[in-house]
């Protein structure tokens, strides 16, 4: 039924039927690399697995036990053994019409086969295998008609494209064939060639494939190729971690729209860019008005036609604890306006023209403090907990148009938001360029999520313990008291000078809201 085996059997039929001269036929299994090499001019078989066993070695530990498929047996040999088996039996008397598998005589299963370039790639390995012929219990109608409902052929179509791995592929997994070598191992008999062993030489193939084969050593990952040309909309550009990406995009190519209230600071911004020999337009809003924001947006669209990236980066943060909170439910208010509604008005704005030209990304700069619940950041990170949550819910119904929505969740970062926290000048924070930086990782990379490790760690500790992180977490609250301000006193001097205890524990917890 495959085309490519069918031209196989035709063309040796072809011979066969009409050749009048002596001939020989080769059977090769699937071809690898060199054993001694690698090398390999093209990509197939075991190879489209590869990118698959890449993502398993970044997102779990080699010593990860997982479960995986034992399938059937997949016969794998490399070239320079059929290309000396060959060479060997051409040359041999007696042996013309003769018919040659080029095989492995004990062909791995494809569990097995897996496995051994899964430690090759450092990649965790499957301890439990499953034979595939289990679900043979499960009736033939019955297996088609659930493969063929509509989620679950979406689903697998977008799986493999993501893993590069051609559905056609699937069928190989319980291949059931079994070939018969002995002719070749009588041809070869006296020779000095033998069959290397996967074991011994599959580091040698996934090396080789890493270092020149791996389609992501091909995809342009520069910014340029993302945003030149394309209109690009930060929110908070005149200063800080927008005005850093605002540079950084306008140098790549980008038609920079920045958006800010001040509207000296924002027009110096703006003739910077241009003057830098970017091409920026600056509008002046106040996001957290909604009259604001709609104009905002009239007046984008009319001009420009359409946003490709919007990045949602102004904000207001408020550090007070909740017991100095009973009588300030306007800072609650406040940060919902301008960090929530503010972005969700433009992203509401926006979105149609993304939709109806299929394509366009979201990039909505969050906090480090939605997955660490940073003590004393209640009110701002509730805020970008509601966008965060309004982000994932929007980019399961966005994806299939081409419209991306990225989530950072950014550690400090040292800008005019966290100045009037004095204690904040001692602790470690990223600078707003590499800010920035993470700013045009989403763009370029358009995931759904950037977080630092620690983070991320942060929130898989709250998950699974979420009792000994609340003491954590506790004993921070303890360690950095309210500022000043946040008491409603003058701030004094020496008052927010920090302690060892406190830079000792900022820098453990390098990047996290105190």
């Amino acid at each position: 039924r495959d085309p490519y085996l069918r031209t196989k059997h035709d063309s040796e039929k072809v011979v066969r039927d009409e050749c009048r001269r002596p001939f020989r036929i080769y059977r090769p299994s699937i071809v690898l690399g060199h054993s001694k090499t690698g090398e390999i001019d093209k990509v197939d078989g075991p190879y489209y697995l590869f990118t698959l066993i890449k993502r398993m070695r970044e997102l779990f530990p080699q010593w990860m036990p997982t479960i995986g498929i034992e399938g059937g047996r997949l016969n794998m040999v490399p070239v320079d053994y059929v290309v000396d088996a060959m060479d060997h039996i051409a040359h041999k008397r007696g042996l013309d019409g003769g018919c040659f598998h080029l095989t492995d005589p004990e062909p791995r299963r494809f569990g097995e086969m897996l496995n051994i370039f899964c430690r090759a790639g450092h990649a965790p390995e499957m301890t439990m295998r499953i034979d595939a012929r289990m679900l043979a219990f499960v009736p033939s109608a019955v297996r088609m008609a659930l493969a063929n409902l509509p989620p679950v052929k979406r689903f697998t179509r977008m799986l493999l494209r993501d893993l590069r791995i051609p559905p056609e592929t699937l069928g190989f997994i319980t291949y059931p064939t079994r070939f018969d070598c002995r002719e070749t191992e009588r041809a070869l008999k006296g020779s000095r060639i033998k069959l290397p062993q996967l074991e011994d030489y599959a580091w040698r193939l996934w090396d080789y494939w890493e270092r020149h084969l791996d389609p992501d050593l091909f995809v342009d990952r520069s910014l340029k190729s993302r945003v030149k040309g394309k209109v690009v909309m930060i929110t908070g550009g005149s200063a800080g971690i927008g005005r850093a990406a605002a540079d950084k995009v306008a140098a790549a190519g980008a038609h920079v729209i920045i958006v800010a209230r001040k509207e000296e600071e924002l027009f110096a911004a703006r003739d910077e860019i241009i003057a830098a020999g970017g091409k920026c337009w600056a509008y002046t809003a106040d996001l957290s008005d909604m009259d604001s924001c709609d104009k905002l947006v009239d007046s984008v669209l009319s001009e420009h036609g359409h946003v490709d990236i919007l990045v949602n980066n102004a904000g207001r943060s408020i550090r007070r604890s909740v017991e100095l909170s009973y009588d300030r439910f306007h800072d609650f208010e406040r940060t919902m306006q301008l960090n929530y509604f503010g972005s969700l008005r433009l992203i509401m704005g926006l979105l149609p023209k993304m939709t109806e030209r299929r394509t366009g990304q979201i990039i909505n700069i969050s906090s480090i403090g939605v997955l660490a619940n940073s003590p004393r950041f209640s009110a701002y990170v509730a805020s970008k907990s509601a966008l965060d949550a309004f982000s994932r819910c929007a980019q399961a119904e966005f994806s299939g148009k081409n419209i991306a929505f990225t989530t950072i969740n950014m550690p400090l970062v040292r800008t005019k938001m966290i100045a009037p926290t004095k204690m904040y000048d001692s602790v470690p924070t990223l600078s707003p360029e590499e800010a920035g930086d993470l700013i045009v990782q989403a763009i370029i990379e358009r995931p759904s999520r950037i977080a630092t490790r620690l983070g991320i760690f942060a929130g898989v500790l709250n998950a699974l313990a979420p009792k000994a992180y609340e003491v954590v977490m506790n004993t921070a609250f303890e360690l950095f008291p309210d500022s000043a301000a946040a008491q409603g006193k003058k701030a004094l001097g020496s008052e927010q000078k920090p302690s060892s205890e406190q830079i000792a524990f900022a820098a453990l917890m390098r990047g996290v809201h105190w």
